[in-house]
């Protein structure tokens, strides 16, 4: 499912589907068709909304990824059952798996779904226990894995339980006859109390792994550092310079990359190609920089994402920061954690970003600022609340 408009990562959506957020530099779809891929799963139809293209262009027929792709074009806000339903002519009137086009996760799927086919329920559930489940529908299971509460996004005094549901499903076929067609209809919030309400046996399966739906800028982060951890050694693309210093593994570096004198680079780190570090550069662990970007002398990067054409100037820093497309951060400056730059931004010298803020495409941060607070562009939707 792959439809949303990713309102709640502004603004690194306005300009790409929150699917095609790079996670180590590439689409973070890719990593969930891949893995999905290595399951054995090789049918997969992807329902498509807000800026399909991108999708489209990062999977094209699945070939390069061993699987056989399928795209269904919503002409209208669907919702996640209704999107489905408009996919069914696909799905052969077999079972299927349904995932977010946003998950980032290494969770064994295909287990959960030969264990949907040998309890027949009318749908599975995959829950995940988490610290925080406000933002997720929750369930209350019994001994035999029967859910026999569930609650969307949960207010205080209401959440019973910390199992979250991770937004997959194993489906029967069943399903589509309680799915009204042409309209906005929820898996959570309209499908499954008209299932229980009618006495329908929804089952739970009890997820092992990593897992998150991307949905805030600490999960993208968090799914950032999953993967820079699957990087089993270092690899190199090309051609690479280094002028000495220290650098220590994993690294995955791409081709024409430039390292200046004195750096010093702990691993897992990624680096694109073409990208430039000048002298007396330091980069910490879990660190992503994107293709053709520029880090100024004596600058320090600590666990962020820089995507591509970044210039991080001399002497700044940028700790647990995401930063997108072309920005440009001049001379001492201070990126703090938590912090979302979007495209073609021009932070001037010796500023300071506070954590937790966001600053949206295109605007200018005069020099010697202090942003305390969301610094908008009207030229875009102002909203970080909803998908």
């Amino acid at each position: 499912m792959c439809g949303g408009e990713g309102t709640r990562l502004r603004p690194l959506t306005f300009e790409r589907p929150k699917p095609c957020i790079p996670i180590v530099n590439r689409p973070s779809i890719q990593h969930l068709v891949s893995h999905l891929a290595d399951l054995g799963f090789t049918d997969v139809v992807i329902t498509l909304g807000y800026l399909s293209g991108a999708i489209e262009e990062a999977l094209g027929d699945g070939a390069l990824f061993g699987v056989d792709i399928t795209y269904v074009h919503e002409k209208t806000k669907l919702g996640t059952a209704g999107s489905v339903l408009n996919a069914r002519e696909f799905l052969d009137g077999q079972d299927f798996l349904v995932v977010g086009g946003d998950h980032v996760t290494d969770i064994n799927l295909l287990e959960f779904f030969r264990e949907h086919r040998r309890e027949r329920p009318i749908v599975s559930i995959g829950l995940i226990s988490i610290d925080d489940p406000s933002e997720y529908g929750i369930a209350e299971i019994d001994v035999n894995y029967t859910i026999r509460r569930f609650k969307e996004k949960p207010g205080p005094g209401e959440i019973f339980s910390n199992l979250a549901s991770t937004g997959i499903y194993v489906c029967s076929p069943e399903i589509f006859s309680f799915i009204p067609p042409a309209t906005k209809f929820d898996f959570a919030r309209d499908l499954f109390p008209l299932l229980m309400a009618e006495g329908h046996r929804l089952r739970a399966w009890l997820a092992r792994g990593n897992w998150t739906d991307v949905g805030s800028p600490a999960s993208l982060r968090q799914a950032q550092r999953w993967k820079l951890d699957e990087l089993p050694f270092s690899s190199f693309m090309g051609d690479i310079s280094i002028k000495g210093g220290q650098i220590t593994g994993p690294l995955m570096f791409g081709t024409g990359v430039t390292i200046g004198r004195n750096c010093r680079i702990t691993g897992p780190v990624a680096i694109g190609s073409g990208t430039i570090i000048e002298d007396d550069v330091l980069i910490g662990p879990y660190t992503s920089i994107g293709d053709r970007c520029t880090i100024r002398r004596q600058a320090k990067i600590f666990s962020s994402h820089f995507c591509n054409g970044v210039t991080l100037g001399r002497n700044s820093t940028a700790s647990g920061s995401i930063i997108d497309n072309d920005t440009v951060i001049g001379e001492s400056c201070s990126i703090e954690n938590d912090t979302v730059i979007g495209p073609r931004v021009e932070i001037r010298d010796r500023s300071v970003v506070h954590s937790k803020t966001r600053i949206w495409p295109d605007v200018v941060v005069a020099e010697g600022s202090v942003v305390r607070e969301h610094l908008l562009n009207e030229n875009y939707d102002i909203r970080i609340a909803g998908s």
